[in-house]
């Protein structure tokens, strides 16, 4: 499935980066776990608390190549379009596990369509994915900035361009350029930013589903020539891909 990535070459900026920058960063991380979420789950009994880990979790086999994270994510996906979902790393003792560290083995980025959640697609759990999405996987400072915290900071192998069937912002954005409207607010950005990829060559749905596929690899293209993912490739730390999931057979594809 994922045979066809492409990736740019040149050495991760984390490694020359100022100790005051990488403490603070992983203060502000550790911060935020100890701090808690927005929702407020009841505590589990007495009895059933498991005891604190020895180690980090995950650290001794998650995926730390990019062959091997993306014939995990092949092997999640294959369960998840077969509905043999395992939903792993969600036991309480995990849960426990993770608020000690995190050793996520990818970085999705993909859009915000409800119809395409990462960690159900590929059947991961909790600290097994970094999740970015915007929609159609427009890039912006922010989402650039979230992609190298996942490589640089966390040594993370592989980062993934998920783009898919039906995708709405690309629609959109094919609309306005055939018919000249002005989109809404901040949507107009959206599709500014996918206008460049509109395959002109096709027309109606055809022209969406190329823009689609074609979207995606620009923006894989994007992440792979920026300085600090390109240094991570070339020492083989890092893949970058892009892939197109099918809301019809749930099959994840990748895009040459």
């Amino acid at each position: 499935m994922f045979s066809n990535t492409r990736t740019s070459n040149t050495t991760s900026k984390s490694a020359g980066a100022p100790p005051s920058r990488r403490a603070l960063l992983r203060t502000a991380v550790a911060g935020t776990a100890a701090a808690g979420s927005l929702l407020a789950l009841p505590a589990l009994p007495a009895h059933a608390a498991p005891s604190a880990p020895s180690a980090p979790p995950g650290e001794a086999d998650r995926p730390t190549t990019p062959a091997r994270a993306l014939r995990e994510m092949e092997a999640g996906n294959r369960r998840w379009r077969g509905y043999r979902e395992q939903h792993p790393h969600e036991s309480p003792s995990t849960r426990l596990r993770l608020t000690a560290a995190q050793h996520p083995f990818a970085v999705v980025l993909g859009c915000v369509d409800s119809r395409v959640p990462p960690e159900l697609v590929f059947d991961q759990g909790l600290g097994d994915l970094l999740t970015v999405r915007s929609a159609g996987e427009v890039l912006d400072e922010a989402v650039l900035g979230s992609i190298a915290y996942g490589v640089l900071e966390l040594a993370i192998p592989l980062v993934l361009v998920l783009a898919h069937q039906s995708c709405g912002a690309v629609r959109a954005a094919v609309h306005a350029d055939e018919t000249g409207d002005r989109l809404p607010a901040h949507i107009q950005y959206l599709a500014d930013q996918i206008r460049p990829s509109i395959d002109h060559g096709q027309q109606g749905d055809a022209r969406v589903s190329a823009t689609i596929d074609a979207h995606a690899r620009r923006t894989r293209d994007r992440l792979a020539a920026e300085p600090d993912l390109a240094r991570a490739v070339a020492a083989g730390k890092l893949a970058v891909a892009a892939a197109r999931y099918d809301l019809r057979d749930q099959r994840v594809r990748t895009l040459g």
